[in-house]
């Protein structure tokens, strides 16, 4: 069954084009990593998901519903975001930004902690260890783990990720690559991720997207993409390293 569909999508900036008659379909628990060069859209199409931004024409539909018929506040309750620089509270204990969520849903105080402990130990930082820190004690890569963690906290079936590991080095962004792959494994959710990293995308995405000029080239598993011919797909391998 698809969980997002994008029905000829078309959305601007005054003059400037953005995305040009976008149209693809992404099926429950499928985790599909969207590419391309700066500006090829990919950040836009993920804000259509969860209507941060809506489209100029064309149709995009979360759980067989068009996004323009959603409560906002309801849809984003029901895709959690991961973004490149992740912005905890700083006044707020490791184990309360990630509860933030749970406990404006109205779940009761043992239901928090409960789901707290359990998505720490699930991004590898143990609760009794780090839920009473401070993010400004932690690393970057410890805080990301953290977002990812706040992101699942409402058990939103819907995960949606712009560049959640760019600004790590790379010896971090490995191994959270790893722990992600690890926590799909088991969860299962639907997850878009959008990245400038060719080899982030073919080792987390079961299907790869490709948007250039604001057209989706193709939309493929990572095999089929690597016998491509087209020269946008072609330069985007180049780059995998």
């Amino acid at each position: 069954m698809s969980t997002i569909v994008f029905e000829h999508v078309d959305f601007a900036r005054g003059a400037q084009t953005i995305l040009n008659d976008v149209s693809f379909t992404i099926d429950s628990g499928e985790a599909v990593a969207l590419v391309g060069r700066s500006g090829a859209g990919k950040s836009t199409a993920l804000k259509l998901m969860n209507r941060l931004l809506e489209p100029a024409s064309g149709r995009v539909l979360v759980h067989g519903k068009e996004t323009r018929q959603w409560d906002p506040f309801d849809l984003r309750r029901r895709t959690g975001y991961v973004l490149q620089e992740i912005a905890l509270f700083p006044h707020m204990t490791i184990g309360e930004n990630v509860g933030i969520v749970p406990r404006l849903l109205g779940w009761d105080k043992t239901q928090v902690q409960s789901r707290v402990d359990e998505l720490l130990g699930l991004v590898d930082l143990p609760a009794p260890t780090y839920a009473a820190r401070m993010p400004s004690e932690l690393s970057g890569g410890q805080r990301q783990r953290v977002g990812v963690a706040r992101a699942l906290a409402a058990d939103p079936p819907v995960l949606l990720m712009d560049e959640p590991f760019g600004a790590l080095d790379p010896i971090t962004r490995r191994e959270l690559r790893d722990a992600f792959r690890a926590i799909q494994q088991r969860l299962k959710k639907t997850v878009v991720i959008v990245t400038h990293d060719m080899h982030e995308a073919l080792s987390l995405g079961d299907r790869v997207g490709v948007l250039a000029d604001g057209r989706l080239h193709t939309i493929a598993p990572p095999e089929h993409l690597r016998q491509s011919d087209d020269p946008h797909i072609r330069d985007l391998l180049a780059t995998e390293g």
